[in-house]
């Protein structure tokens, strides 16, 4: 943190240093970007810098500035439709949008944002030309800073266009959700129709509160729950299934282990969706399981049990909480067993043959060294794929939403709050904004997701995953 702070320091040093010690043409690039390279003979290269910020000026000016200007309210004007009784037509009042102010505001920001951090840049740069043509040093003319693009500085070219999508797809759409969250946009409040406003923390407030009104506290605090348990579980049991299953297909005893593995790479060949939805119809209250098992007797086994009621006519596999709950993970481990075992397979194959004959010489047993040996270096290797996948497996949209998409609640609490008990916050987030339009509580929901996933990424790379154990393996 003090290094980052010294160089946050630094930096902001330098170009007071430019801006203090620079020549005219120094100080003019505070005016106009370009002039420092003017004045030290680098026209064209000043000539585009020049156009460059007279294209972010024209275009925050003219695009987002009308709207940056009603971030504060969002807007005033609502919209009207005032029917003209003489021509017979329908007029609409020049109105607000609450939804392109907001969007327009944002991308005004980073624009503005990042043109700052390459004004401080450009500015650094300039001071830097001045004082090598000072001591007569070697200044690159345009076609060699284009050539260094293709040369020692193919890296920036490589990186520019990867940058500017993270901007567009990932940054932009962030804060955009971020700001949503203190907003009343909802069903009530829909552009262009409507206006929605700031309302700070309420939305916040709300996603803790429980009452007779608002139950969002009472079904955050359980999809949560279930929403971690489901991510450790569902990475926790497909790692070891995996892991199993790729030892038992390459032991030296196993015939066959080509068409082993090409029995599970064909479920992977086979859309996940479609094994999916295939299995929540196999899985329903009146599905061929149910029958199955009917017929066997093992539904009246778990009534027999305590398990089911007396009145059960069919076991709820995807319909009641605690059996949904089970079933869906017990179905995940079929989904994503096979991908595990491939990648298992491979780390397998490439463990250090010495440290296997070593250990077998000093007498250790198969389980010591599938226990000392072989794990330790399988979560070595697979280290960051695990937090990967519990990361990936908190946003699991597929699994969950499509088996138990038929699923009805009983629970009126979560019923207030448009949620259901096996819902994961990516799924209770998805239903709030395409079944029920309450956008705001959705990004609250949202932001929450992303902190969460964040912060156990941030946490499970700095403690786990030191990157110290490379020489125990070599």
């Amino acid at each position: 943190m003090k290094s980052f702070l010294e160089k946050v320091k630094k930096y902001f040093t330098d170009f007071g240093t430019a801006v203090v010690k620079g020549n005219i043409w120094t100080k003019l690039s505070l005016i106009i970007i370009g002039m420092g390279y003017i004045g030290n003979g680098q026209i064209v290269k000043g000539i585009l810098f020049s156009l460059a910020q007279l294209g972010v000026f024209a275009f925050v000016g003219k695009f987002c500035a009308p709207y940056m200007a009603k971030l504060s309210t969002l807007g005033t004007v609502q919209r009207k439709e005032v029917f003209d009784p003489l021509t017979f037509t329908k007029t609409v009042n020049k109105y607000d949008n609450s939804l392109l102010i907001l969007l327009y505001g944002v991308v005004g920001i980073v624009i503005i944002f990042a043109f700052i951090l390459f004004y401080i840049h450009n500015m650094k740069a300039v001071y830097k030309i001045q004082l090598a043509r000072k001591n007569r040093e070697h200044i690159n003319t345009f076609a060699e800073d284009v050539k260094s693009l293709f040369n020692n500085k193919f890296y920036i070219t490589l990186l520019a266009l990867p940058s500017l999508g993270v901007v567009l797809f990932c940054i932009i759409p962030i804060i955009f959700m971020a700001a949503i969250a203190f907003t009343n946009y909802d069903k009530g409040h829909m552009p262009p129709d409507k206006l929605f406003t700031w309302v700070g923390f309420k939305n916040f407030v709300d996603l803790f509160t429980t009452s007779s009104t608002i139950t969002f506290g009472y079904a955050f605090v359980r999809i949560l729950a279930w929403t971690i348990i489901w991510a450790v579980l569902a990475t926790i049991t497909t790692f070891i299934g995996g892991v199993l299953l790729a030892m038992f297909i390459n032991h030296h005893d196993t015939r066959c282990k080509k068409l082993w593995r090409s029995l599970f790479v064909i479920t992977i060949a086979i859309p996940q969706f479609v094994t999916l939805l295939l299995v929540s119809k196999m899985f329903a209250d009146n599905g061929i399981m149910n029958t199955f098992c009917k017929n066997v007797g093992i539904l009246s086994l778990f009534k027999n049990m305590g398990l089911l009621s007396s009145s059960a006519k069919f076991i709820p596999f995807l319909s009641k909480p605690g059996w949904a709950h089970v079933s869906i993970i017990l179905i995940n481990i079929w989904v994503g067993v096979p991908y595990l075992m491939l990648t298992a397979t491979g780390i397998l194959l490439n463990i250090p043959s010495d440290q296997l004959e070593s250990a077998k010489i000093d007498g250790a047993s198969n389980f010591q060294i599938f226990w000392k040996i072989t794990m330790p270096y399988i979560l070595f290797v697979m280290g960051p794929s695990l937090v990967t996948s519990v990361i990936a497996n908190i946003n699991n949209f597929n699994v969950i939403y499509l088996l138990t998409n038929t699923y009805k609640t009983t629970n009126m609490s979560f019923a207030n709050s448009n949620a259901k008990e096996v819902d994961l916050l990516i799924t209770w987030l998805f239903s709030l904004t395409n079944d029920y339009n309450n956008y705001k509580m959705a990004a609250v929901i949202g932001f929450i997701t992303f902190i969460i996933s964040a912060t156990l990424t941030l946490l499970t790379y700095s403690r786990m995953i030191k990157g110290d154990k490379e020489e125990v393996f070599q």
